[in-house]
């Protein structure tokens, strides 16, 4: 039981505070649920993609700082992130409910954390209530953080008249970018990087902190 509630815990205290932020229009509880659950499902294909996506690293990647590259780009974040965007679009993209640029925000949490509590359950359950404490602090916060950038361009693409594509491209390529990075970081295993993993974290969050405060002062719904 205890750690059932140390794996979802993190999940819904998170959940609540993007909720919480979406000030002004909230999202249907029950559009959001499906968001979660498409989120859980999604750990399916991505196991298969990453098992496939790992079996061609020995023959890309040579030594241990190009395994740890490849690993975190192209195993975890590519994976991981492809299949995200990819449950968000087919779930709100054409949806009404979707309506502001923060709505990206809402909804791509939504599917990142749906994707992070499966992970961390398994993670726990496997490990202990230590991996469980520590995951709740560095590894949940950091997938809601990777659906946060996704969820910003998201947001802009879908309402954007120019720029549509290449934004659409950016709630890809960024959340990607900072998966990896958070992953590299991790898995080299060299004593000097990883001293950088905390600092990255909290620039993260500075970073995600202001892409919400930006969709919501620009919110449609503000003045109404």
């Amino acid at each position: 039981m205890n750690l059932l509630l140390i794996s979802v815990a993190p999940i819904v205290i998170i959940l609540f505070y993007v909720y919480y932020r979406d000030k002004y229009e909230k999202e249907p509880i029950s559009l959001l649920a499906k968001g979660l659950f498409a989120g859980m499902i999604i750990t399916i294909p991505v196991i298969f993609a990453e098992q496939a996506v790992a079996s061609a690293l020995p023959y890309i990647f040579t030594g241990k700082i190009g395994h740890a590259f490849g690993n975190a780009f192209l195993v975890a974040a590519m994976c991981e992130e492809a299949f995200k965007l990819l449950a968000v679009y087919i779930l709100v993209w054409k949806n009404p409910n979707f309506n502001e640029r923060f709505d990206g925000i809402v909804y791509a949490v939504f599917v990142s954390l749906g994707f992070a509590l499966v992970e961390n359950i398994l993670y726990v359950f496997s490990n202990g209530m230590s991996t469980g404490i520590a995951r709740a602090f560095t590894a949940v916060p950091a997938h809601a953080m990777f659906g946060i950038m996704m969820g910003y361009y998201l947001g802009l693409a879908k309402f954007s008249k120019q720029n549509s594509s290449s934004l659409f491209i950016m709630a890809f390529f960024i959340p990607f970018l900072f998966h990896g990075i958070y992953d590299f970081i991790l898995m080299v295993q060299i004593n000097w990087v990883l001293i950088f993993f905390f600092p990255f974290l909290i620039f993260l969050m500075y970073k995600t902190n202001g892409k919400m405060t930006e969709l919501n002062k620009k919110s449609i719904f503000r003045f109404r």
